[in-house]
């Protein structure tokens, strides 16, 4: 155990691009690959869409085939297909640049291709950057949770294409929260931005290019900001074969390899939503960043650990199990710091509400040491967290008592609705809804 704990801290210290070998990630890798993402499938297809073009790749480290080959390899070495220019959003095409810092652009050192940045002093691709490029194709992992911001650099990308009259082609991936889960209120007027681009919920319960399709047909791309004319783009979706909306990503057979540092594995994608919200507030908790487990944990000084655990379970909140967990951060704000609280574990992924995970851990704390309020321990990042939530609504409400029950109506009430909408975008037939495969 000792053994993985240094090499955990050895893959989030280094960053981004390091294949995860866990336990679940692991055997997942070693079994048979039950599923093809986009690129494996457009390979197959002889790059036929691709074919005579020029072509922009919008990609980062997770872009790779189940054998690991980059898409930016693949597609520099496809035969009749010209690769002209690769397009970096956070962290960079190869994986190089921490979280939130600046990208540069610069030439590939393999290929020798061009390299924009589209996570610096722009964040959309401007027209000059686009100029001799016939088709543009992303491929990234997603994590399905809308205040990441690879969605948001898509969503520019489709609108510069829109300005330009060129084609997106969007090279599609599983949704590693599986296809099943809608979670969040949508965003509302004035709360649009680069985390929380499109007015869609927080767990939005769709692949990358079913989202694509959905926000480009329904009117939802006005940019970072949410107010200016939504603008359509030519777009076609290559589908993966053998994704089912029931599965999450330990169910495909793919090798995973992380998109940003601290998603090092398929699970800190599904905790991802789980406690970053409130992992905003890093003057009030630790949720496990800075040690092994990126949003995985609760935990602060001075917490008492067995408190919060029976308060917790006092609680019997529907598919969630907790323990209590005592450790010291690796690096960061509470390095060297004995930190305590509890780790938690989805034991009925299909019962459990993800989201609201995270604001029974402030209501548990709060009834227990009333004296911490995170919104008054980070005046700081209310703009921030209102923004994460596609609202102040729940911020406002919330710290009036503390409860979960004053806000779950509200966070829950786009849940069915979209739902609904989303299946008019589905890909994967599951849920017997036909299969949609480009859009135009």
């Amino acid at each position: 155990m000792k053994i993985k704990n240094i090499i955990l801290s050895f893959i989030l210290l280094t960053g981004v691009g390091t294949l995860a070998f866990g336990s679940d990630a692991g055997a997942s890798a070693m079994r048979k690959r039950d599923v093809k993402p986009g690129i494996e499938v457009l390979r197959d297809r002889g790059f036929d869409i691709l074919k005579g073009k020029r072509v922009g790749l919008v990609t980062n480290a997770s872009g790779v085939d189940s054998y690991l080959k980059s898409t930016v390899d693949i597609l520099f070495e496809a035969p009749g297909v010209t690769l002209v220019a690769l397009y970096g959003p956070e962290h960079g095409v190869r994986g190089t640049v921490k979280s939130g810092a600046k990208v540069d652009s610069y030439t590939d050192p393999k290929t020798g291709v061009p390299v924009y940045s589209i996570y610096g002093t722009t964040m959309e691709p401007t027209q000059q950057m686009l100029q001799g490029v016939d088709v543009m194709v992303y491929d990234i992992q997603d994590v399905g949770t809308r205040s990441y911001t690879f969605i948001s650099s898509l969503g520019l990308v489709m609108r510069a294409c829109a300005k330009a009259g060129i084609e997106v082609v969007v090279l599609d991936r599983p949704n590693p929260l599986g296809g099943e889960k809608v979670e969040g209120a949508c965003v509302q007027p004035g709360y649009h931005s680069f985390v929380s681009e499109f007015a869609i919920p927080y767990v939005y319960g769709l692949t990358v290019g079913e989202l694509a399709m959905l926000i480009n047909k329904e009117g939802l791309n006005k940019g970072v900001r949410g107010n200016e004319k939504h603008l359509t783009c030519k777009l076609s979706v290559i589908p993966m074969k053998g994704w089912k909306r029931s599965m999450t990503y330990d169910d495909t057979g793919l090798p995973w390899v992380l998109p940003s540092p601290n998603i090092p594995y398929p699970q800190s994608a599904i905790d991802y939503p789980s406690s970053g919200i409130i992992g905003e507030f890093d003057d009030y908790v630790n949720i496990g960043t800075g040690y092994t487990l990126p949003f995985e944990a609760f935990a602060a000084e001075w917490i008492d650990a067995d408190e919060l655990l029976d308060k917790l379970n006092s609680y019997n909140i529907p598919g969630v199990s907790w323990r209590t967990i005592h450790y010291k951060p690796y690096f960061g704000k509470y390095k060297d710091k004995m930190l305590h609280g509890v780790q938690y574990c989805f034991t009925d992924y299909s019962k459990a509400y993800l989201t609201l995970t995270q604001f029974y851990i402030v209501q548990a704390l709060h009834e227990l040491y009333p004296d911490k309020d995170p919104f008054d321990m980070n005046p700081t990042r209310l703009s921030m967290f209102d923004l994460v939530c596609g609202t102040d609504y729940v911020r406002k409400e919330f710290q009036k008592r503390f409860k979960v029950e004053d806000i779950i109506q509200y966070w829950k009430k786009d849940d069915e609705s979209f739902k609904k909408l989303s299946q008019k975008y589905y890909l994967y037939k599951d849920l017997r809804i036909p299969a949609k495969k480009t859009q135009k």
